[in-house]
């Protein structure tokens, strides 16, 4: 279920923006322009699907510290308003969330953020259905034969309908949407320090898809190596990267682990709590992206962080394979991670600015879609 086009508006710096997405999208920029924000956006989206997005605002500092803070039009609410258009069964849908602050006499806590209007809408191809729709306390799904129905619970302002709804009968599409957006993976807390969970072992549970602190990264290793046996692309990844080198993954008992083998100490184990930052750092990304089964979303917030620059090409062949079997965004300041993937994945890394006090992207057009010399290559990967 792929992520067609996402819209913010209002949010830090995002004052209103909108662009489609791709199999691969890459932003790439300088610091302080509003990448990370574009990246927090779709985080923001899966916490609505998790019935969290006012709890995920507030942990933020609150609707203060998320709300744009640049004018605004006078006479207008302060809102926050997240879009995404998501492909079920070759249908697109619109999910959109409004959220604002509370009324002077509401019964609320100060700058706890609002939900204040929701939609979903499946587009059938002859009309819109709503599927979903929210204004302040009472919302309605659609029911039997599409006939809108209240949906049976109070809603609290803090609380979204995606995330709130749990009688489905009649309406298969909200939940394949909501279960798509609650799959989304994010990854851009891989510590590799002393402490870092990447370097513990972890109980021995058939791993499909790496947990976005990377905890289970041992775990990942295992179930690739003596549950699905098959670790060609994990061997190539490492070769690519550490040339020579082999990656160690001991039959688990009750715990799993891994380490390393280098060329240079042929009959030395380095265990995953001698490895270096960056090692480790490119192993747990080897998990993120070649474990057994990928979410149908993944999100790297500047993965090139702790990495050698001789490991961005290897790194971005595996963000292009990945591609190839799901939906991938990346984020990064470093130019030669962008150059590699334009290179590896015939993909155009679009360029993240400032324009005006607002995150905005370079060559993108106020209707949402890309200039036509660079839309030929947008987002497609091998």
């Amino acid at each position: 279920m792929p992520i067609r086009e996402v819209a913010v508006a209002g949010y830090r710096s995002l004052r209103a923006i909108r662009f489609p997405v791709g199999a691969l999208t890459v932003f790439v920029g300088a610091n302080g322009v509003g990448k990370s924000n574009l990246y927090g956006a779709l985080q923001l989206l899966q916490a609505s699907a998790a019935g969290t997005l006012a709890r995920a605002l507030a942990a933020e500092g609150g609707m203060q510290s998320a709300l744009w803070a640049g004018r605004r039009p006078t006479g207008k609410p302060a809102r926050i308003r997240l879009a995404a258009t998501i492909e079920v069964d070759g249908l697109g849908t619109d999910y959109v969330v409004e959220c604002g602050l509370a009324p002077p006499t509401g019964a609320a806590f100060p700058f706890e953020p609002q939900i204040k209007e929701e939609s979903l809408v499946l587009h059938t191809g002859r009309r819109p259905l709503t599927l979903l729709e929210r204004r302040g306390p009472r919302a309605t799904v659609a029911g039997e034969a599409g006939r809108a129905r209240p949906l049976g619970l109070p809603l609290l302002a803090s609380e979204t309908a995606l995330g709130a709804v749990r009688d489905l009968a009649g309406c298969p599409e909200l939940d394949a949407v909501r279960r798509a957006m609650l799959d989304w993976r994010f990854y851009h807390d891989l510590r590799s320090d002393r402490a870092s969970p990447l370097r513990q072992p972890c109980l021995a549970v058939t791993t499909p898809t790496l947990s976005s602190d990377g905890a289970d990264l041992a775990a990942v290793f295992a179930t690739l190596v003596h549950v699905r046996q098959d670790t060609i692309d994990l061997d190539r990844a490492i070769d690519d990267a550490f040339p020579g080198a082999r990656l160690v993954v001991p039959e688990p008992g009750r715990c799993a682990s891994f380490g390393m083998i280098f060329p240079d100490y042929p009959k030395r184990l380095f265990e995953a709590g001698e490895l270096s930052d960056g090692t480790l750092r490119y192993l747990a990304l080897a998990g993120a992206l070649l474990g057994y089964r990928l979410p149908g979303f993944v999100a790297l917030n500047e993965p090139e962080a702790s990495l050698h620059p001789d490991l961005l090409a290897p790194l971005a062949r595996l963000i292009v394979q990945a591609a190839e079997r799901t939906q991938v965004w990346v984020v990064t300041h470093s130019e030669r991670l962008a150059e590699a993937l334009a290179a590896h994945g015939r993909v155009t890394p679009r360029t993240v600015v400032k324009r005006d006090g607002a995150t905005w992207i370079e060559g993108l057009r106020l209707g949402g879609e890309f200039d036509e010399d660079e839309a030929s290559g947008a987002g497609e990967a091998d």
